[in-house]
């Protein structure tokens, strides 16, 4: 009961631009979503990427995008280079637009978007970066 009140908070957020930008993603589930970012943090094992996101233009609910290091050590070995900040925060934005491609239904959109190896490989194949 008091694990509420005297637990841990998350860590603040940081990373966000000065103005909110609402931008819209048009999903291959039949909806479209608008969304905002709201900033990173740091988590456990990675980084955390949090966004706003209304399939409805009425009710809002966020989404957060778990990049693990793990997720991202394969590639940074096989490439001999770190991801830069804005790399990172790419792949957190296709991760979350494959999330609304592949899931069904808004409501599950609540689940947290947690990024693989291959996810990376991929996203980062499709945007063209060595």
């Amino acid at each position: 009961m008091f694990s509420k009140f005297f637990g841990k908070k998350p860590l603040p957020l940081s990373g966000a631009p000065a103005v909110r930008r609402q931008k819209t993603y048009s999903a291959q589930s039949g909806y479209v979503y608008q969304y905002f970012y709201e900033g990173m943090r740091p988590a456990s094992g990675g980084t955390e990427f949090v966004f706003t996101f209304s399939a409805d233009r009425k009710t809002s609910h966020p989404a957060s995008v778990m990049v693990s290091e793990e997720s991202l050590a394969q590639w940074e070995q096989s490439h001999a280079r770190a991801l830069s900040a804005t790399e990172r925060y790419a792949i957190a934005k296709m991760a979350l637009f494959q999330a609304f491609d592949e899931r069904a239904t808004p409501e599950l959109m609540k689940q947290n978007v947690q990024v693989r190896a291959a996810d990376v490989t991929t996203i980062l194949d499709t945007l063209g970066l060595e």
